[in-house]
């Protein structure tokens, strides 16, 4: 399974790989003891860890001397607890011993005891640049009961012990219902703020100076991050470079994504931090994927008419702009609306003809500098949008509805792409014999591509062999082939503390809004279809949900970490059932779409 939104998150889904030599079969089995997770002296943050493997199903597994359950064919994956620190554990089989060392990583900082700060608990830790006016916040972790301040230019802030606030856990625990915040127990972190008063010159401040007192003694440590106060009247102003400008709600990977800005987009930049850069609209872009206009204003832009291009099978509305601002898409249930940012309307004329897709369109000013475009559309289901900008102009594409021939087949006419996860060197989950997820993605593809060809539809497909395709390279194959629907096809796993050994069933992942009814669909069909357990429906950021030019969904068709579900997934009478289920379900779903 893939999750694009950040490496950490995608190394625990991606199913904890372990390098092997070993060529395994589905339905190998193993003469001997093996545990394939977790690799040796593997470091984790979690509470507990599953550990999965096979053995020979006659006679019994030992952990620390106690048995095991395992299924008919002899896998296994208990969960057990871990202290902080260093864990054993020794498996027995028979003859055969195998030792697994586990190291708990502490999650809070380690309190000093005594004239001393936490290690890197100095904040900010990197370079920032904020407006005049802004707060700037400091923050610092001591021993309890001393005096902490930091001095910046000539200012002397002084910093407070705060109270215990809760630690949230992180978005993978929603894939095991673990996802309760939980008490930090820390009383030592010290925080305090200030305001730089208005300037006409770009001011460097330097680099805060930290004073830490504690029982008539003191120390002082210098900050790791410069900071900046930028003029209003002198905003530096870049351009976009990638071809979707990845935009968040703060400045690292860890917030959440925005709607990507169209290549050639500018904005005056409000603030810095680290290499992250805060656009005047509100979105935070990785410096990386833009370029400074030396001596440029901050753009705005005003417009006037709003172009009109009926195609085949689709809808163009050009929006002729001065330059190109910033925007954000909103999907609803029979509407798309189109945000323009730093932009003011002088519009009096918009044509828009009778239309297959779109019954209205209307606009209103929200701000002064914000103006919206509501497009209230004929039907509640949406095939597909891109933005682009062609000079100054932007561009919005609306896919209409595939037209299907349902006189002959029922998928006639119908273009669909399967993404058989994974490939080449990028294995995914394994599992318990150490089985490899992209052969059975694959294998299992293959046969709903089969499926699908017979109902009479167009078959795309990323791959048709074992072969590494990146992430980026599969949603370029979504852009370019504009399938009706796209589907990314996995077997899933959990994180270190999930429970494996009862965590089972189909799973769907879907981002925009317009997969919405596509992702419900799936799941109830395939749950009723195959009398498969549910493990959920999910709204996710992945790479292959993201996709904005078809409806895209990501179905996890079962666990490869579950030892018993792991044989249903590996049968290969199954394997057919399941695919033709997948293919009956999306004719069901065609029929249904209003």
């Amino acid at each position: 399974m893939y999750f694009g939104v950040k490496s950490l998150l995608g190394f625990l889904i991606l199913g904890f790989i372990v390098a092997s030599s070993v060529v395994v079969s589905a339905q190998q089995p193993y003469p001997y003891l093996r545990v394939v997770y977790p690799p040796p002296n593997h470091e984790t943050s979690a509470d507990r860890i599953f550990f999965l493997g096979t053995a020979p199903a006659s006679g019994q597994v030992l952990i620390n001397g106690k048995a095991i359950r395992r299924s008919q064919s002899g896998h296994f994956a208990p969960s057990l607890p871990l202290q902080v620190g260093e864990n054993t554990f020794n498996f027995n089989y028979q003859k055969q011993t195998i030792q697994i060392q586990v190291t708990r990583l502490a999650t809070q900082p380690e309190i000093p005891q005594g004239l001393a700060f936490a290690k890197d608990s100095l904040t900010p830790a990197v370079d920032i640049a904020r407006l005049p006016g802004e707060l700037i916040c400091f923050s610092a972790i001591a021993t309890p009961n001393a005096s902490v301040s930091v001095k910046l230019g000539n200012q002397t802030i002084s910093l407070s012990p705060q109270p215990q606030q809760a630690q949230l856990p992180s978005n993978l625990a929603a894939l095991t219902g673990r996802n309760q915040p939980s008490v930090n127990r820390s009383a030592s972190k010290y925080e305090g703020c200030t305001t730089v008063s208005d300037n006409t010159n770009e001011v460097d401040l330097g680099k805060p100076q930290f004073q830490l007192t504690l029982n008539g003694k003191t120390i002082n440590q210098e900050g790791t991050g410069k900071i900046t106060i930028l003029s209003p009247a002198k905003l530096p102003v870049v351009e976009v470079t990638a071809d979707a400008g990845v935009t968040r709600t703060g400045p690292s990977t860890d917030y959440s994504r925005l709607t990507p800005l169209p290549k050639s987009t500018r904005a005056a930049v409000t603030a810095r931090e680290g290499e992250w850069l805060r656009l005047d609209y509100g979105g935070w872009i990785n410096s990386k994927e833009t370029t400074i206009i030396p001596g440029a204003v901050p753009p705005h832009s005003i417009i006037r008419s709003v172009g009109y291009r009926p195609l085949p099978n689709m809808t163009e509305m050009v929006f002729p702009l001065q330059v190109p601002v910033p925007v954000s898409v909103q999907q609803g249930d029979k509407t798309f609306t189109l945000t323009l940012y730093n932009t003011t309307a002088q519009t009096d004329i918009i044509r828009l003809d009778d239309n297959p897709l779109i019954s209205r369109l209307d606009w209103q000013q929200v701000k002064p500098e914000q103006l919206q475009y509501t497009f209230n559309l004929k039907k509640s289901q949406q095939w597909g949008y891109k933005l682009r900008y062609e000079g100054t102009s932007l561009v919005l594409s609306l896919r209409h509805s595939p037209i299907r021939n349902s006189k002959q087949k029922p998928l006639s006419g119908i273009k669909i792409l399967l993404d058989p996860g994974h490939g080449g060197k990028e294995p995914g989950a394994r599992g318990p014999n150490g089985y490899l997820e992209k052969d059975v993605n694959l294998t299992v593809s293959k046969l709903v591509r089969d499926e699908l060809i017979k109902r009479g539809a167009t078959v795309v497909m990323t791959r048709e062999d074992d072969k590494e395709v990146s992430l980026s390279d599969r949603q370029a194959i979504i852009d370019r082939e504009e399938p009706a629907i796209s589907i990314s096809i996995h077997y899933n796993s959990l994180p270190d503390d999930g429970d494996a050994e009862n965590t089972k069933g189909v799973a769907t992942f879907w981002y925009h809004p317009q997969a919405h009814d596509l992702a419900i669909f799936m799941q109830n069909y395939l749950v009723k279809a195959r009398k498969r357990p549910s493990y959920g429906v999910f709204w996710d950021n992945l790479a292959l949900t993201r996709p904005a030019s078809a409806p895209s969904i990501l179905l996890e068709l079962g666990f490869m970490s579950n030892p018993d579900e792991f044989e249903w997934v590996t049968d290969e009478k199954e394997q057919k059932k399941l695919a033709k289920a997948v293919a009956d379900g999306i004719v069901e779903w065609f029929k249904s779409v209003k």
